[in-house]
This record gives C-alpha cells, sequence and structure tokens, in this order.
C-alpha cells in the first residue's frame, strides 16, 4: 500500500512543481518564456487561467492526502 502512495506522491509532485511554473507571473518568469506574454492579449485567457488555478488546487490536494496517508501508514506499521 505504501508503494502506491509513494508513486502517486511522486506524480503529483512532478505535476505539481510543472502547474506551478505554467502559472502566470506577477513580473514576467518562466511563463512569459513558453508564450505566456503571447496568450494573455489573446480572448479567455482568464478562463484558462482560472482553469489552471483549479486543477493546481486538486493537484495539492491529492498530493496533501498522499503525504497524511503515508505518514499515517509508516508510523503505524
Amino acid at each position: 500500500m505504501t508503494t502506491v502512495f509513494t508513486v502517486v506522491l511522486m506524480i503529483t509532485s512532478a505535476l505539481m512543481i510543472l502547474m506551478v511554473l505554467l502559472h502566470k507571473g506577477r513580473g514576467g518568469g518562466l511563463s512569459d518564456m513558453f508564450g505566456g506574454g503571447v496568450s494573455s492579449s489573446l480572448g479567455g485567457s482568464s478562463i484558462a487561467e482560472r482553469n489552471l488555478d483549479r486543477l493546481t488546487v486538486g493537484l495539492g490536494v491529492i498530493w496533501f492526502a498522499c503525504v497524511i496517508a503515508l505518514g499515517l501508514l509508516l508510523a503505524y506499521p
């Protein structure tokens, strides 16, 4: 069971890094390097940003649940 949670934790950790880097920066950054400045002039970019926020929060909840589950599984063998 701990193997499953460990694999899910590693996958969600990598995806969280990717999601955070994709967010629009306030003063530029990695999101502008990959075309963030171009997509901000298009209509509907606020919807995409809102969906990205929701995805990031959802992934964060899954990541946090895996951390708690692994902590409980390893504390009480």
